[in-house]
């Protein structure tokens, strides 16, 4: 296929993992990166080999630009992706999609009225790893799943990232930062979801700056870090969720599936970064085996022949949602990591927090489409 050119808004942090792997990812070609710091913008061009570095508006009026790439902090998502689809670009965010569900159809309806395509991360459901979930799923290893679950009791982020402040200020907190890549997850596994209820609080109106040149820099608290959730799918099974920044510690799973005849578990091997990886260890026990088996496994070693993933992603491939999207604006189709399926999630989340104050399950009125298993040998089979 023809190179897909990428405009980058947002120079952060996080900025780094996409634009390495976009190098690697032959269809992607990131052309231009853009910062409401422009030294920060020509320090990102320098170091990837980026030929222009420029203002965000200068972005949007660049004809060379297939898509951009939105990687600014969660309050200025929703304006960055209005810019790029009224620019006649793609876009492709980080999460959370929104941090208001009126923007989030806005940008949903404008890119329909368009013709345009909205991607968003996470795409962590299309590594290696949570592919091999999915297999087992589909093979019918444990049965029609019954429930879900998923555990992330962390301390926050203060102790590791230097400006951790929008993680506590609108659009931020342990459900809008970590809760994206286990309902993503779950819905890619099990389908839309209808309803929820919620409980949360905010244990600290204060937190402190840990590690780096603002260490003790005290920063307010604008949002709920303890976060409980109970979530019903529309093919009824029926879960349970906890996103923290207020656990020491835990020896809770991580993430598990429950079926009628067995159990997956997909533990947490990095306490900082797990929520984030691609790769990792899968844990199988059905009423068969009677004890834990690792997967994933070579076809032929077990008698439900689950193979090796072969399309190579067991690494942190952030960007691979991206590169999905390119394929699919080519060939006409809704990217694997859609907006839809942001929206449907952030609606959940939004719900989540909603629920306390209501005081009763909230109703989920959005649905999207669960997406199809990444094809062995992305994207060479799709191309």
């Amino acid at each position: 296929m023809e190179v897909f050119r990428i405009g980058l808004v947002g120079c952060g942090r996080i900025s780094d993992i996409y634009l390495k792997n976009c190098k690697q990812f032959e269809d992607l070609d990131v052309v231009a990166c853009a910062s409401l710091n422009l030294e920060e913008s020509r320090a990102q061009a320098a170091q990837w080999g980026i030929p222009k570095a420029c203002t965000p508006d200068e972005i949007y009026t660049d004809p060379e630009i297939d898509c951009v790439l939105n990687l600014t902090i969660p309050a200025a998502h929703a304006e960055v992706s209005r810019n790029a689809l009224n620019a006649g670009m793609h876009v492709y965010s980080e999460k959370p999609f929104v941090t208001d569900l009126a923007e989030g159809r806005e940008i949903l309806d404008l890119a329909a009225k368009k013709g345009l395509l909205v991607g968003n991360a996470p795409d962590t459901f299309l590594g290696g790893r949570w592919q091999t979930v999915r297999k087992l799923i589909d093979q019918g290893v444990i049965g029609a799943p019954t429930g879900v679950s998923a555990f992330v009791p962390t301390r926050g982020t203060e102790r590791h990232n230097p400006n951790p402040d929008f993680y506590y200020q609108l659009g931020g907190g342990p459900l809008l930062d970590l809760g994206p890549y286990y309902l993503t997850a779950m819905v890619f596994f099990l389908g839309s979801i209808s309803r929820v209820a919620g409980l949360s609080r905010r244990t600290f109106d204060q937190r402190m700056i840990e590690n780096g040149p603002r260490e003790g820099f005290i920063m307010p608290v604008e949002v709920d870090t303890h976060c409980l959730s109970l979530i019903e799918f529309e093919s009824g099974v029926i879960g349970q969720m906890m996103m923290s920044f207020d656990v020491w510690d835990s020896e809770t799973p991580r993430f598990e599936i429950y079926g009628e005849n067995g159990t997956i578990c997909v533990p947490d091997p990095d306490p900082v970064h797990g929520a984030n990886i691609f790769q990792g260890d899968i844990w199988v026990r059905t009423r068969e085996t009677a004890r834990w088996t690792h997967q994933p496994r070579p076809t032929g070693r077990d008698h439900w022949q689950v193979a090796e993933n072969t399309h190579g992603y067991n690494y942190d491939a952030r960007g691979l949602g991206l590169l999905d999207l390119a394929h699919a604006a080519r060939a006409k189709r809704a990217p694997r990591a859609s907006g839809e399926m942001a929206y449907h999630v952030y609606e959940v989340m939004d719900a989540m927090l909603k629920s306390p104050e209501a005081g009763r399950f909230v109703d989920i009125a959005s649905r999207c489409a669960r997406p199809e298993p990444l094809s062995e040998n992305f994207p060479t089979s799709e191309a």
